[in-house]
């Protein structure tokens, strides 16, 4: 089976590849040309676990293909996936100029019967509007063709898309024809040998149930960070209250972790895109507004915590961060709540040392020297007079205390992610607030 994957960034490359490596003849096209011969030469130019192996193995075997021109494929292929960026318009809403110019191209130069399949995530509606532009290009061509549009939103989790996209939990299609259903089912046919669920909707609800699982996610954390707050006022644990709560098979375990507020590229585009969806339709999400609301606040905690321990004072201060990423097992900083508190930091006076063990380029990218970059995690601390810790990735589980006790100016340790126990803080001499 021979496909089409539009938009090498993190959702193209991963879904390309996985297709590719299950047997399928993929094509990959980007309008950047220096990414593109990077990926030829096995460049990956995103960090995520066991991709670069992947694309290697699948394009040295033939089934994996790069190239700048979709025209070039479009007679050799079956189904075109659209997989380009829809980021957040000022007001929130999801832009779709390149999701229409994929349509635009196809409608141009398409010569056989296509499936035009959207994995990017967009706003219900997106589909017709897709399917309108197609038929726009082809009337102009005086050519009545026929071709199918479907829905296929990706549920990737940042770290682990590789599992997620082999294995998948799900796998939802929004479709409007058989021949479209039976094309979707053939080619995730050996992802559901092993009885992994295809769920197959009208185009309309599979948009929807992308941006209404990241918003129900979106509303477990700031829901979960709203609780933290309170209990820190009368006394309570939070961490206590989580396992109370999450041992009702109502409510479950995930995503009920307190922490300095949640990040990257889904969450905070998919809530506002959906608030606005709402508010073009005359509808107010209240629900959503407050976790939007909450989640903002939250990124400034640690700041905050740090700021009042100082009493305002922080003019001068070293203070050492651990964690860039929006979450571990990635570099993506997009709309990560370390942005929010260097800029803090940095505002106050602050000399700021960061350290990640993968975001340190994107973080040069993004902030610059604004910040200083450290070696390792204990050079960050080196004369700090607080460590903030923002990101959970593993090597700062366990970290050496004794270390820290040396080279520390001052020991504060501020936990934005719950990840050490308070006792322990206090038997090696620290000061410890968590969230």
């Amino acid at each position: 089976m021979n496909i089409a994957i539009v938009g090498t960034g993190y959702v193209g490359l991963v879904t390309g590849t996985c297709f590719a490596e299950m047997g399928v003849n993929v094509t990959c096209i980007d309008v950047d040309k220096e990414k593109i011969e990077k990926l030829k030469e096995g460049i990956v130019p995103i960090f995520e676990t066991g991709l670069d192996e992947l694309v290697k193995k699948n394009y040295q075997a033939g089934r994996l293909t790069f190239t700048t021109e979709l025209s070039s494929c479009l007679d050799d292929v079956e189904v075109v996936f659209s997989a380009v960026g829809t980021p957040p318009d000022e007001d929130g809403s999801a832009d779709l100029r390149y999701v229409l110019e994929v349509a635009s191209t196809i409608g141009k130069y398409m010569n056989k019967y296509v499936l035009v399949v959207t994995k990017s995530t967009v706003p219900v509606g997106t589909a017709q509007k897709v399917k309108a532009k197609i038929r726009e290009e082809l009337d102009k061509r005086g050519f009545d063709m026929e071709f199918d549009v479907a829905s296929n939103p990706e549920f990737l989790k940042e770290g682990t898309a590789i599992k997620d996209f082999m294995s998948p939990d799900r796998i939802v299609v929004g479709v409007e024809s058989e021949r479209a259903k039976q094309l979707m089912d053939k080619l995730y046919k050996p992802f559901t040998l092993n009885n992994y669920r295809t769920i197959f909707t009208d185009i309309s609800s599979a948009e929807m149930i992308k941006y209404a699982a990241n918003a129900m996610l979106a509303t477990r954390i700031s829901f979960m960070n709203d609780i933290a707050n309170l209990c820190e006022l009368v006394g309570a644990d939070v961490n206590m209250v989580r396992h109370g709560i999450s041992s009702d098979s109502r409510i479950g375990r995930k995503f009920l972790y307190p922490g300095c507020g949640y990040g990257g590229s889904c969450f905070p585009k998919d809530v506002k895109a959906l608030i606005k969806t709402a508010a073009k339709n005359g509808y107010e999400m209240k629900v959503l507004k407050a976790v939007e609301d909450v989640n903002e606040k939250q990124k400034a905690i640690l700041f905050e915590k740090l700021n009042n321990y100082y009493r305002g004072d922080l003019k001068g201060k070293t203070i050492a961060l651990w964690g860039l990423a929006f979450k571990p097992d990635t570099d993506d900083m997009r709309e990560a709540p370390s942005l929010v508190t260097i800029g803090l930091l940095v505002n106050a006076g602050c000399t700021v040392k960061v350290y990640d063990p993968v975001a340190m380029e994107e973080c040069k990218r993004r902030v610059g020297d604004k910040v200083s970059y450290a070696l390792d995690m204990y050079d960050a601390a080196v004369d700090a007079d607080a460590l903030l810790l923002l990101t959970e990735w593993r090597e700062f589980r366990l970290p050496s205390w004794n270390v820290l006790k040396k080279t520390m100016n001052h020991l504060l340790i501020i936990d934005g992610r719950n990840i050490y126990e308070k006792e322990e803080m206090r038997e090696n001499n620290f000061t410890y607030m968590g969230i």
